[in-house]
């Protein structure tokens, strides 16, 4: 297997352009997911409250998702990206202008925070069925997917580190307007494109029509069913310790910014290793039996770190979360897109945004809840004997799952006929 193919997605231009694009903006963005969160924790010291503002932000992309889903599909995706990221930019530079002007309260990060979710709503479906018409060469869409999310950890690796000395030297809102200004990287890639228009049927249905064709496919059809169901609780329970970092960095380890960008970093660590491995491999036939692994190395690893006390143990433990995370989302998302059927990318893709988007803000709110009465350690710990009992539960679906996957995957010629 060659370096070559890890990176074979990269010779499509208009992907070429968009990887660089969001390599810049994506380090913007992962500074201003650590520095709101520091600055939540400054100004309240409050874990119920950090929940509240995760929640706040994800509840509303979670409730927009059906109608995204349709929306998106409806429109021409690369004109919508470009709105959305302008929106994306003017909400990061407003809270850049309040924090620096040391006016900003904790509602107005909430209100913040919730207008970033519903741009989120649109720009995620829209982004990963996007995909689809950067790849001349449908048989790359796979190493795309997995560079993307190589890419998105890179920057998960480098963000949170350069947003902790960056705190440490000058404060959060230099952190927002750094993210501000990096939005324009990816307008610009997606201006420069030269994207061939897609010849689809126009779907004449309505709005409630299409929405209840896409819900009934994700319902009826077992492997979607399945594995959106296993990220849901993941996204539930695995995805809530973050809300908890603060109180690890400063209670735990008796440490501050720097140190919750070592940890933010070493979880990028482990998600940037996972999403190499998926850009290495051949096809997606196998995927599954890596989402079963990956949720209960998660699950593990989030138990482990609840026991420790040590910096150097729970950095190693952040490497195995990042990888499991990584692993069961990008994973996921290319079972998803190599199975789901073009007129109907979006509508799934907008299910996949809601299982993250849904549970997570819910499992935030939990985490932050549970966090006041037991302790961050023992909450995280929690989360994580859920995510070992998804795995055993996913364990036992897989059989039935590979019954429908193998006709597809023979169709596609990723498997041989027998």
């Amino acid at each position: 297997m060659t370096i070559s193919h890890a990176w074979r997605a990269l010779r499509h231009r208009n992907f070429k352009l968009f990887f660089f694009g969001q390599s810049i903006s994506v380090i913007g963005n992962w500074m201003t997911r650590l520095a709101t969160t520091w600055l939540v924790y400054h100004l309240t010291h409050s874990a119920l409250l950090l929940g509240v503002v995760s929640f706040a932000g994800q509840i509303i992309s979670f409730a927009l998702g059906p109608f995204a889903g349709v929306w998106v599909e409806r429109l021409n995706r690369r004109n919508m990206l470009v709105c959305t990221q302008a929106a994306g930019a003017v909400q990061s530079l407003a809270l850049a202008a309040l924090t620096l002007a040391h006016v900003i309260t904790l509602w107005e990060i909430i209100a913040l925070t919730a207008l970033q979710g519903m741009i989120n709503a649109f720009d995620m479906p829209g982004r990963q069925s996007f995909l689809v018409q950067m790849i001349d060469d449908r048989n790359d869409l796979s190493n795309a997917i997995a560079i993307n999310s190589s890419m998105a950890n890179g920057a998960r690796l480098v963000g949170p580190a350069i947003a902790g000395l960056v705190i440490g030297a000058v404060g959060e809102g230099w952190c927002f307007l750094i993210d501000g200004l990096s939005y324009l990287a990816v307008i610009a890639s997606l201006l420069l494109m030269r994207i061939k228009p897609m010849n689809m049927r126009r779907n004449t249905a309505g709005m409630l029509e299409q929405m209840r064709e896409g819900w009934d496919y994700v319902r009826t059809f077992r492997p979607i069913r399945i594995i959106l169901l296993l990220f849901s609780l993941i996204s539930l329970m695995g995805y809530s310790y973050a809300v908890l970092l603060p109180f690890f960095a400063a209670q735990v380890l008796h440490g501050g910014a720097t140190t919750l960008g070592w940890l933010t970093g070493a979880s990028g660590v482990g998600a940037l290793v996972s999403a190499l491995s998926l850009a290495v491999r051949k096809s997606v036939v196998g995927l599954t039996r890596m989402l079963q692994i990956a949720s209960a190395m998660l699950g593990s690893a989030l138990i482990l770190l609840g026991l420790s006390h040590t910096l150097w143990l729970s950095l190693a433990l952040m490497v195995f979360v990042g990888f499991g995370l990584m692993q069961s989302a990008a994973a996921s998302n290319t079972i998803i897109q190599s199975l789901v059927p073009e007129d109907k990318r979006a509508r799934a893709m907008s299910y996949y945004t809601m299982a993250f988007f849904g549970a997570a803000p819910f499992g935030s709110l939990l985490a932050g809840a549970l966090a006041q009465r037991i302790g961050a350690p023992r909450t995280v710990m929690i989360t994580g004997a859920f995510c070992v009992a998804g795995s055993l539960w996913f364990t036992f679906q897989l059989p039935k799952v590979r019954a429908v996957m193998r006709p597809i995957y023979q169709e596609l010629g990723l498997l041989p006929v027998s």
